[in-house]
C-alpha cells in the first residue's frame, strides 16, 4: 500500500504532512487551532498564521507526521552550533577550527573537523592541505 503525502503550501513554506506516521498527540491543533483543525477538510488551513509560528508549531510534532519546507532557500542566514575560526599561522598555514567541508579539485567532498591546515604557501604536495613544506621552501609572510 502506497503510503500517503499531503502538503500544503502558502508560497513561502511548504508543510507535509504523512498521516500514516501520525500519532494523534493532538499538539498540533490543541496549540494552533488557526491552521490544524482535524474536523476540517482540508484539516490545514495554511494561511491561518504566519510561517514563523507555523514552522514553530511543525517543530513539536513527536513523530514527524508533520515536517515543512522553505519553497525558496530562507533569505536569513541561521547560525550554526559551532563557530568556525580560521587562523593564520605566522610564516605557515592557515588553521581552520571547527566543522568544515573540504572540496578538492576533482569535486570529492571531504567532512573535518576540530583542526585543519591548509596549506598557504602553494607548495603543498598534499593540497589543498599543509603537508610542512612551506618549513622546507623557507616560506614567509608578506
Amino acid at each position: 500500500m502506497a503510503e500517503v503525502t499531503k502538503k500544503y503550501s502558502n508560497g513561502e513554506v511548504t508543510v507535509v504532512w504523512k498521516p500514516d506516521q501520525c500519532i494523534h498527540s493532538k499538539l498540533c491543533w490543541t496549540s494552533l487551532a488557526s491552521v490544524f483543525d482535524p474536523r476540517k477538510r482540508p484539516w490545514v488551513t495554511i494561511d491561518g498564521a504566519d510561517s514563523n509560528t507555523i514552522m514553530a508549531q511543525v517543530d513539536k510534532c513527536p513523530s514527524g507526521a508533520l515536517s515543512y519546507y522553505f519553497n525558496e532557500k530562507p533569505k536569513e542566514h541561521k547560525d550554526v552550533d559551532v563557530d568556525t575560526i580560521v587562523e593564520v599561522m605566522k610564516n605557515g598555514p592557515l588553521l581552520v577550527y571547527g566543522n568544515i567541508t573540504v572540496k578538492d579539485k576533482e569535486g570529492n567532498e571531504t567532512k573535518k573537523n576540530r583542526v585543519t591546515a591548509l596549506c598557504r604557501c602553494g607548495a603543498s604536495a598534499n593540497k589543498p592541505y599543509c603537508d610542512g613544506t612551506h618549513v622546507k621552501i623557507g616560506f614567509k609572510d608578506e
